[in-house]
């Protein structure tokens, strides 16, 4: 049996913001930002209200500031998040937790509802392995459609264990902060909820 394996929801838990919302900032400037959102938000308060899915009110978002985007400058501009501002969204208990848990050889796992996209550089660099939502790509442009299901709730759990046999991993920590990572924790023999908080 392997000895441990850790689950990590990355907005809000490893990182002190959601970074779909500071994305779009860095990527837009504060002014479209704010736009986008007062013109999308009929469906932000259908989703609040469970009329939509996250899904879909998502999808709104994505389509309204990336459709028709490049997908190699998006990912260009993705990496330069990464390296520029990601850093500085970490929770700093996030990061002492994930190093104690390397150096305890667990298997980290970053398990998001936000793109890959500029996720996964930071990921990778820290030696962290990563199960994300993907965006849908037509002819080299984002559509702003997210392909298959976004990894949110019951999705996470899905891909989790379609990525990894959990049964084989004698302890299995997960770490989040909203009902969507409640499918992750609840399989979890240790779960922590707002760990990283104050």
């Amino acid at each position: 049996m392997k000895k441990g394996i850790a689950f990590f929801d990355f907005d809000g838990t490893i990182t002190t913001k959601d970074t779909l919302l500071e994305f779009i900032k860095f990527s837009k400037g504060s002014f479209l930002f704010y736009l986008g959102f007062l013109i999308n938000s009929p469906y932000l308060v259908a989703m609040k209200l469970g009329l939509i899915s996250n899904q879909v009110a998502k999808e709104k978002v994505l389509r309204f500031f990336f459709k028709n985007k490049d997908i190699n400058e998006f990912n260009e501009l993705c990496n330069k998040f990464a390296l520029e501002e990601i850093p500085n969204l970490i929770r700093l208990k996030a990061k002492q937790e994930i190093k104690k848990l390397k150096t305890d050889g667990f298997v980290i796992v970053v398990v998001s509802a936000s793109p890959e996209n500029w996720i996964q550089k930071w990921s990778f660099s820290e030696g962290l392995e990563l199960i994300a939502s993907k965006l849908e790509v037509n002819n080299g442009k984002i559509t702003g459609k997210i392909l298959g299901k976004n990894c949110h709730g019951v999705e996470k759990l899905k891909r989790i264990k379609e990525k990894y046999i959990i049964e084989d991993y004698k302890v299995i920590y997960a770490y989040g902060d909203t009902s969507g990572d409640r499918p992750m924790l609840n399989v979890a023999t240790h779960s922590f909820y707002k760990p990283f908080r104050g």
